[in-house]
């Protein structure tokens, strides 16, 4: 034998040292545990999304839309509408669009933005609120009509700063990134829909990079 055999850590910095490597190893999750913003980036893969489609938030999706229906100017949008990236600090991609999984949809409808909780997120385009509360499977989210047409769903917010039924504009402060609804980690999903229901996704990725703005 070439050494004593040790029950265990015996001090509470040893056991703080050997939880740390086994969190290192992936021997450990803390599930959907919060991130602060003074904590360190996030690396682990445990930051996915694990949304699906929700009837819930689709039935009130649709509720929200039909009541501040489209008006004329905003289906007459720019040959090239100016879009900007959704987060202002570094981040992660955790879960790339339209990975096979699943999803009622076949694919990861969206892109997953690994950021601490907390982190300020702002509207990839300007248009209308048509949706900011708790949304089920997408926890806490603002989905907004552009003119364009095509809709974006920011998901998992801690924190909602618009209201239902406002206009803001491309850069305006939506919320904060979060966990909240089925999220195993701290991360802002970003989904861009062509047309209001769920199914009609497209990469945000090239839907972005259109106007410049690169993920």
């Amino acid at each position: 034998m070439d050494g004593p055999l040790r029950a265990g850590p015996t001090t509470r910095r040893e056991a703080l040292r050997l939880a740390a490597g086994l969190l290192a190893g992936g021997a450990l999750s803390l599930g959907a545990a919060p991130v602060s913003s003074a904590e360190p980036f996030p690396t682990g893969a445990e930051d996915d999304c694990a949304l699906d489609y929700d009837p819930q938030f689709e039935a009130a999706l649709a509720e929200a839309d039909a009541r501040f229906p489209a008006e004329e100017d905003e289906r007459k949008s720019a040959p090239r509408p100016r879009r900007i990236l959704p987060l202002r600090r570094r981040y992660r991609v955790s879960a790339r669009y339209g990975i096979r999984g699943p999803w009622a949809a076949g694919h990861h409808t969206g892109i997953d933005l690994a950021v601490p909780n907390g982190t300020p997120v702002y509207a990839v385009g300007g248009g209308r609120v048509v949706l900011a509360r708790w949304s089920g499977a997408y926890g806490m989210a603002v989905t907004v009509r552009m003119p364009d047409g095509h809709y974006a769903v920011y998901a998992h917010l801690s924190r909602i700063s618009v209201r239902r039924g406002a206009r803001i504009r491309t850069g305006a402060r939506i919320g904060s990134s979060g966990a909240t609804g089925r999220a195993t980690g701290p991360h802002l999903h970003l989904e861009i829909r062509v047309r209001r229901g769920y199914g009609s996704d497209v990469n945000p990725v090239t839907y972005l990079a259109r106007s410049g703005a690169r993920l």
